[in-house]
């Protein structure tokens, strides 16, 4: 039966997705796809270009800051920090309306700056900060979101393994989408403290006041905490971003800058180990290689899809629907929300981005513009029913009476907030686009 080169390209895109929820393995799923349909239709040819593709994706010098922030994370995390400076933030926030919440948001964004790895923040808040909450007789709803959507900013605020791997996909500078992501990220961890702030005001019940003695806490001792705990993290943070957003430094030199502080960081603690550097090189090694084979497979699987004429039956589709750059915008953003429901980022960013990158131009669409917006996305995907990851990380260090019913329903105001960021965004680009474009230029 004769079958078409795009239909075959269809064929295997559908072939993908129906192997992915059978839980095959993605990576080696995403070459064997497209090692075999290239054989068949290409011939001997497709080896020739699986070889090449491996090669341009191992020599891509961008790739290289990722197990290095990576390693700074995983050094970071396991330098047992984040108690001294959640003390530190709460003791400082004690005056503000439902303070044990804005300081577990603060020091989210700060450690998910710091790691950029969710699973380990929210594993890590829903430790520590997650059982002071209900403790203090916090709403379990309010303070699960709270750990979940804080855990979250990773993924946006720089320097973000995923703003890396768009750069590297949609071949844009890293450093501009940095700069891009900055206000944006810091914008939506402001929202999600406005929100709790303003909810605490309307209902005190849902997050009571800490007990005077807590409250009242000499201004020294604040001051000492903070110094102690907050200040040379921030030190860390702001000389990584400084090197990279001022253009002092690559983000691969930046990204080595920072995983030499934090080892500093961690013997200045005195909880440096060489145990505990193994488990960092290790970590390290397993996702670095996780990451390098999705790419390589993702590289060998798009260019057979394109080969065969997939890519083009989907532009011509798109374009049949005679979108406008908004229209293009809501739809390409609907897609990615509801892919973020059974798949994880970095699935989204290295196979089904690639197919509507190169209509961008098409729509008169700034891809850093684009990337923003996609990283403010995907903060859903970790956030959104069934498949959602941060929730599910937390109901695996919750107290057994928290049910999951309740994690999701705390989550799904600040899935509207992020909605509402990005609508926001949409309205005024400015958000992203004014910093890189008044550090590098139009």
């Amino acid at each position: 039966m004769f079958i078409s080169d795009p239909a075959l390209g269809i064929v295997m895109l559908v072939l993908f997705l129906i192997f992915l929820m059978l839980g095959f393995p993605i990576a080696f799923t995403l070459m064997a796809l497209g090692v075999g349909f290239g054989y068949f239709t290409q011939g001997d040819s497709i080896f020739n270009l699986f070889v090449q593709r491996t090669y341009s994706v191992m020599a891509n010098d961008v790739l290289i800051s990722i197990p290095l922030f990576l390693f700074m994370g995983y050094v970071i995390e396991r330098a047992n920090i984040l108690d001294r400076l959640f003390r530190a933030i709460q003791l400082a926030a004690g005056w503000i309306p439902g303070s044990l919440a804005v300081a577990t948001l603060i020091t989210c964004a700060l450690f998910a700056t710091a790691t950029g790895i969710v699973g380990a923040v929210v594993t890590l808040m829903g430790l520590l900060a997650f059982p002071a909450m209900l403790r203090a007789g916090y709403d379990t709803k309010i303070a699960s979101g709270v750990v979940c959507a804080g855990g979250c900013l990773g993924i946006l605020i720089p320097p973000s393994v995923m703003l890396i791997l768009y750069g590297a996909t949609a071949g844009v500078s890293v450093v501009k989408l940095y700069a891009a992501a900055f206000i944006p990220g810091i914008a939506l961890a402001g929202m999600y403290m406005l929100y709790v702030i303003i909810r605490v005001i309307i209902n005190p019940a849902l997050a009571p006041k800490l007990p005077a003695e807590e409250r009242n806490v000499p201004a020294g001792e604040i001051a000492l905490a903070l110094l102690t705990s907050f200040l040379p993290l921030v030190a860390l943070i702001v000389s990584v971003l400084g090197c990279i957003i001022f253009g002092l430094a690559t983000p691969s030199e930046a990204a080595a800058i920072g995983a030499m502080g934090a080892i500093l960081l961690a013997l200045a603690y005195r909880t440096f180990s060489v145990e505990k550097l193994k488990d960092s090189v290790f970590l390290t090694a397993r996702a670095s290689a996780m990451v390098c084979w999705l790419f390589v497979g993702s590289a060998v699987f798009s260019a057979v899809f394109a080969l065969l004429g997939g890519q083009r039956v989907v532009e011509e589709f798109i374009m049949s629907l005679d979108l406008g750059p908004v229209g293009f915008l809501i739809l390409t953003q609907i897609i990615i929300f509801v892919l973020g429901w059974p798949l994880e980022w970095t699935e989204i960013i290295v196979i089904f981005l690639p197919i509507f990158l190169p209509l961008l131009d098409h729509f008169g669409i700034d891809p850093i513009f684009f990337g923003v917006l996609v990283a403010l996305n995907l903060q859903t995907s970790f956030l959104s029913p069934p498949v959602a990851m941060a929730p599910f990380y937390l109901k695996g260090v919750a107290p057994k009476h928290v049910s999951i019913d309740e994690i999701f329903s705390g989550v799904m105001p600040f899935i509207l907030i992020v909605v509402f960021a990005m609508a926001l965004l949409y309205i005024f680009p400015g958000f992203a686009l004014w910093l890189p474009n008044y550090l590098y230029g139009g």
